[in-house]
């Protein structure tokens, strides 16, 4: 499952902004890209839940990726959409501040994480990849959702 391991040639991912840096993921988990829609809270619910949104008759839970990686919260904008993913075969819609591009590399141009004290790094950022001098970090869905969440929903 791991496309880094499996891939030797080309494969696209999709880059996208939080705040003022650059995040990417897995094209293949996309499911769609739409624009904001006001999400229904959830009573009780993590603070990076934004709440639900009906997605042609499916309840949608939206997290807000910004405060999910611990960046603080995402101030909606006309910009601002909903990235549409499979996780453990559930739909799940991610809000960022905006989608970026579509970018075509190679495992051979994807480093690894730093090796920083801190474990929950690693487990949202599958690696970096540097491009005309910027820095993208590869965002790892695997732990989007907590383990709970995630369990119950394969």
């Amino acid at each position: 499952m791991d496309q880094i391991e499996n891939s030797h040639d080309e494969f696209e991912l999709i880059s996208f902004c939080i705040g003022d840096q650059e995040f990417c993921l897995d094209i293949m988990a996309v499911r769609e890209i739409r624009g904001w829609t006001q999400a229904t809270p959830l009573p009780h619910s993590p603070s990076y839940v934004r709440g639900v949104i009906n997605l042609r008759g499916a309840v949608l839970p939206i997290l807000d990726l910004k405060t999910r990686l611990g960046l603080g919260v995402t101030e909606v904008s006309p910009r601002s959409v909903i990235i549409v993913v499979h996780i453990g075969g559930r739909l799940v819609g991610l809000l960022v501040d905006a989608v970026s591009e579509i970018l075509a590399t190679t495992k051979a141009s994807i480093q690894p994480t730093p090796n920083v004290a801190c474990d929950t790094v690693n487990r949202f950022v599958r690696g970096i990849i540097a491009l005309e001098g910027r820095m993208v970090s590869w965002i790892s869905l695997d732990h989007i959702l907590p383990e709970q969440e995630a369990a119950e929903a394969a």
